[in-house]
């Protein structure tokens, strides 16, 4: 094992009895490494404990045993660079940010091995990946929809993965979408107060907070829960309402917490599904008087769920100043909103 750095410091006082754990609370916080690194650096042996090897996450420890760390170079990664192109909104030594198109998957998986985004990081980065998790490839730290346009922000070294990571961790990141969706949420409408776990807040703003877990019977889906599963709160505001009655509503949607398919899966439960979303009920027919026959097919025939991740915003993880970026609609969004307008 190449060493490319070694970091030494004492446990505290009343540490935990396992290793793994104790080197998850005393590891120094510029180490940049995180209780996953950790646990495969035990295993690849480059942890010592009062000057010898220790390879069992589970050894006891004791107080004042020094610990020594030695950190490999990062291996070259077995994921396929791609020359894909890529908007890219702002990049630096640590980080990237990128208003991803509707259609590309973030990672890839055995489903979609190529084409991803991360394929498209490991040629556009190349050699400026410092490495990740003792890889040298690029660190997502969070997802959006293959379906879902808009911005994203994805480490080039430890420091920024493990930064980046505490933040969505902590719920501190910002994160703003825009969706356009059936019906208009509104506090007067007692269907939508009689909904378990939605709410309105001053300024008609709706939020939902429920539980959500893998559906049981279709995995490709997340399920409403009330006992289990993962807690998630979503808030969403009406900026714009289309139709004669009001039939679609332009929604500005803000995340608490960050599950899977949540602004979806969230709205769908409070009745309101998004525009086009194949997977919780985006095909819905409209009133036939409220918008014209052409204006309403159009709407039907969107492709994919409007859903565009229009405002990201975290601190800087290595240089701690502020960062915030929008990124305006998508052509298809924007040309499906300019339909429904014109109709009114």
């Amino acid at each position: 094992m190449s060493i490319h750095r070694r970091i030494s410091f004492i446990l505290r006082a009343s540490p935990p009895s396992r290793l793994d754990k104790a080197l998850a609370r005393d590891v120094p916080e510029d180490a940049n490494l995180s209780r996953t690194r950790l646990g495969k650096l035990i295993e690849q042996g480059a942890v010592m404990v009062a000057g010898e090897v220790v390879r069992d996450p589970r050894a006891r420890v004791a107080e004042g045993q020094v610990v020594e760390i030695g950190v490999e170079e990062a291996e070259e990664s077995h994921i396929q660079a791609e020359d894909i192109p890529l908007e890219v909104i702002h990049e630096d030594d640590d980080l990237i940010v990128i208003n991803k198109p509707a259609g590309m998957v973030v990672h890839p998986a055995p489903g979609s091995p190529s084409g991803t985004l991360v394929n498209a990081l490991m040629a556009h980065c190349g050699d400026n990946l410092s490495g990740v998790g003792g890889m040298k490839r690029p660190g997502i730290v969070h997802r959006i929809d293959k379906e879902t346009s808009g911005l994203l922000v994805v480490a080039k070294s430890d420091a920024a993965h493990h930064g980046l990571a505490k933040q969505f961790e902590k719920h501190t990141v910002e994160r703003y979408y825009m969706a356009l969706v059936y019906g208009v949420p509104d506090a007067n409408d007692p269907r939508l107060r009689g909904i378990k776990g939605a709410s309105f807040e001053t300024g008609n703003i709706l939020k939902l907070t429920t539980q959500l877990a893998r559906h049981k019977t279709d995995r490709q889906r997340q399920a409403v829960l009330f006992n289990g599963g993962r807690h998630a709160v979503t808030r969403a505001r009406t900026v714009e309402s289309f139709g004669t009655p009001p039939v679609l509503a332009l929604m500005e949607c803000w995340l608490e917490t960050g599950r899977t398919h949540q602004i979806r899966v969230h709205m769908a439960h409070a009745g309101h599904s998004l525009v086009g979303d194949p997977t919780y009920g985006g095909r819905r027919k409209l009133p036939k008087a409220a918008l014209p026959e052409i204006v309403a097919e159009t709407v039907k025939a969107f492709p994919r769920q409007a859903l565009h991740a229009a405002v990201l915003g975290f601190e800087h993880p290595v240089s701690g100043q502020m960062m915030r970026f929008e990124a305006p609609l998508p052509q298809d969004m924007d040309d499906l909103l300019q339909s429904v307008r014109l109709a009114v």
